[in-house]
């Protein structure tokens, strides 16, 4: 594996990590420094504020890698994200940990110029199985974060802040030192306009290729969001699940998506196609929400994870057909839109599925799985009238 890749693996399990280090603890340091005990709308402030930073740097950081370089921008928002968690580890007062949050949505938009990075350096038959092992790294450090920031956190509540601060700085000193500029930058000077945040936006709505695939980007992204808005309530109300129950089935579901991510996107794209490939991930999602609306014991829950890693290989599929439709001095601004729709899912997913949850709690728990189900539905025909013809640039 050439070194270069090494590192941008690094970076997002880095990524991963700093963040699901933090949330074990973030609710004990909120209470401390805002003096309240119900510090729900400030955990629920500081997510929306992170999700909105990162929509609209999102793009601004991808059209900008592909500028002046990507190594410039990894390196840039790496340090950010040191900052921020120093910031976060000293603050003293409660703005400060906004403004923190804030810093890390920013630097944590760098997934787009990672992407864009795999991009120039892989070819098209690469970059499914590429695209999927970042997804994997990626949820890799989701497990391992939050087990570590709970251990760190109980000797003081501020020192996962500190290890994520160390972790960040050392693979900023890895890239500084070893990663290569993976393409070269571009004669074009850079202008003012380049950082406004809409002109990839429109930019995309201007291409008829690229709106269906932001469009279904968007709408996995929206349904991946269900699980961790409303996961535990439901193993609470359907199953009785206490805390460890809840976080083992969590885990499995990690284990799973991780090792599905790793393994099958490169080996399915080639087996069945990139069109065929997005369709096996969401019928097999599909097969696996219809059981759990309707699982009686929870075991049948367990069961059916083996579905559920199958789904991954959805996305690293439509990561590869959108690559290969736009121009590679172009990568980094799409791949900017492409994040910058996750972004948009997570602030208005969670919103909608909390709500229909709510609805049906006290009769059926589980038909939140079936409104799931619908949008997976939903995405099935716009990917059959998606177009898998050569690139377009």
């Amino acid at each position: 594996m050439p070194t270069s890749l090494t590192i941008i693996y690094a970076t997002l399990a880095l990524d991963a990590i700093g963040l699901g280090l933090i949330f074990p603890i973030l609710p004990r340091l909120l209470e401390q420094l805002s003096q309240q005990v119900d510090v729900a709308p400030y955990l629920g402030s500081m997510t929306a504020l992170y999700a909105v930073m990162q929509f609209i740097f999102a793009p601004v950081l991808g059209a900008l890698s592909d500028r002046i370089g990507r190594r410039p921008v990894l390196l840039l928002s790496l340090a950010g994200a040191s900052l921020n968690y120093l910031l976060m580890a000293c603050a003293p007062q409660l703005w400060m940990l906004f403004l923190g949050r804030a810093i890390a949505g920013l630097s944590s938009a760098n997934m787009s110029v990672a992407t864009a990075y795999i991009s120039d350096i892989s070819s098209a038959e690469q970059r499914a199985g590429r695209y999927g092992m970042c997804n994997a790294m990626f949820g890799a450090g989701f497990i391992i974060g939050p087990v570590l920031g709970g251990l760190l956190g109980d000797h003081w509540v501020r020192l996962p802040f500190v290890a994520a601060a160390a972790l960040n700085g050392a693979n900023l000193l890895l890239a500084l030192c070893a990663l290569p500029e993976s393409r070269p930058r571009s004669q074009q000077a850079l202008q003012l306009q380049q950082f406004n945040p809409l002109l990839p936006l429109r930019w995309v709505l201007g291409q008829r290729q690229l709106l269906p695939i932001t469009l279904v980007f968007f709408a996995f992204s929206a349904a991946g969001e269900a699980y961790g808005t409303c996961w535990a309530l439901w193993g609470q109300d359907a199953f009785h699940w206490n805390g460890l129950r809840i976080g083992l089935s969590l885990g499995a579901f990690g284990v799973c998506q991780t090792l599905a991510q790793a393994l099958l996107p490169g080996r399915a794209t080639r087996l069945l196609g990139e069109r065929r490939a997005i369709l096996a991930g969401l019928l097999g999602a599909c097969c696996a929400l219809s059981v759990m609306a309707l699982a009686r014991q929870d075991w049948q829950v367990f069961i059916v994870m083996p579905l559920f890693a199958l789904a991954g290989i959805g996305a690293p599929a439509l990561q590869a057909l959108a690559s290969r439709l736009v121009a590679p001095e172009q990568q980094g601004e799409f791949q900017g839109v492409l994040a910058a729709a996750v972004s948009l899912a997570s602030i208005i997913a969670p919103l909608g599925f909390s709500a229909i949850y709510m609805a049906v709690r006290a009769y059926w728990p589980g038909a939140i799985w079936l409104a799931v189900l619908a949008v997976n539905l939903l995405i099935m025909p716009l990917v059959l009238r998606l177009r898998f013809g050569p690139s377009a640039a």
